[in-house]
């Protein structure tokens, strides 16, 4: 079942790059009393998400934050080094970049995709969510290939 709006966030572990390698963050930490932006890509490096959608949220991290967003976070079903080495490509210190490398959290959120017909196994979908202490507040799943509800001006507008 897909998560909607008033859904708590469901509990998982994702990766992300400590000063000392990977670490584990658990959603409970991640939503726990804070307001959160995360959006999720169906691939690091992928042309869509590395031309419009991470830097979306790169050039707006500010203009958001200022809207009382503590954590601004992009997840993709990759690997914790590639997240950390797309990030790093993007100018991305602003952004909380996230691994849901076995798709486990995507599985819990019901946003799967399966692009096995492109070689990449189980992604996520593309989509943007807003919490407020572990609760959606906002959903906005794209529809079709491309970008537009989860894009970063379209979170301003609901914030």
């Amino acid at each position: 079942m897909t998560i909607k709006v008033g859904d708590r966030i469901p509990s998982a572990t994702l990766k992300r790059m400590g000063e000392k390698g990977p670490e584990n963050i658990g959603t409970e930490e991640l939503f726990r009393g804070r307001k959160v932006v995360l959006f999720a890509v169906p691939g690091a490096f992928t042309p869509t998400c590395t031309e419009a959608h991470l830097p979306g949220y790169v050039v707006n991290a500010d203009r958001i934050k200022a809207k009382g967003v503590d954590t601004i976070a992009c997840m993709a079903v990759n690997d914790v080094f590639v997240m950390n080495a797309w990030g790093k490509s993007q100018n991305a210190e602003e952004l909380l970049m996230l691994a849901d490398g076995n798709a486990d959290f995507t599985r819990a959120l019901g946003l799967e995709l399966d692009a096995s017909g492109f070689g990449m196994g189980t992604r996520s979908q593309r989509f943007a969510l807003v919490a407020e202490d572990g609760v959606v507040r906002h959903l906005a799943v794209e529809p079709n290939p491309g970008l537009d509800v989860s894009a970063a001006d379209k979170i301003l507008e609901v914030l």
